[in-house]
């Protein structure tokens, strides 16, 4: 039997989890506040409260028993981070960094990938995205397919996209 993989959303309340997962599957649904842990295919979209809370952090490690890969969400109109430094070190997944809400007029892009190369270091890359203008959205699904990091840069480097960033 093959393994499919799935991928988890981590990020604030408020990041785009929920709009983002939308747009990965291709549904034109509104997004609403996530309350609980959501499978859809190969998405599981998580409370914000999961990453603003240590206390439920072990819901987040216990979900990355589940996934095969773990999205971190930044909102680029936020200038805080919401992980601690390095997170994404104590989930043994392969990690993506996500920049949502590019197209907003108070986006912060640079500002924002420099927070998640805090959270994800060199270990991943990082996928600039508008849910809303559908950037983004293709790099992640054709990441999310791929089963380490070597994968994906060798994709990256075949394919250059300006919506990826890997250093």
């Amino acid at each position: 039997m093959i393994k499919k993989n799935r991928a988890m959303l981590i990020g604030s309340i408020g990041a785009g989890k929920s709009t983002l997962t939308n747009a990965l599957l291709g549904r034109e649904v509104k997004a609403v506040k996530t309350q609980s842990l959501l499978y859809y295919d190969w998405v599981v979209d998580t409370p914000g409260e999961y990453t603003e809370n240590p206390l439920f952090y072990k819901n987040i490690m216990a979900t990355a028993l589940e996934v095969t890969h773990v999205l971190y969400l930044q909102d680029s109109t936020k200038k805080k981070l919401i992980f601690p430094h390095g997170f994404s070190m104590g989930i043994n997944k392969v990690p993506i960094g996500v920049v949502t809400k590019s197209d907003s007029e108070q986006a912060d892009v640079k500002g924002a990938v420099e927070l998640l190369k805090k959270v994800v270091g060199n270990k991943g890359p990082i996928v600039i995205t508008s849910a809303l203008n559908n950037e983004g959205i293709d790099e992640i699904r054709a990441l999310v397919t791929m089963n380490t990091v070597q994968e994906m840069k060798a994709y990256i480097d075949k394919q250059p996209s300006p919506f990826i960033i890997f250093k």
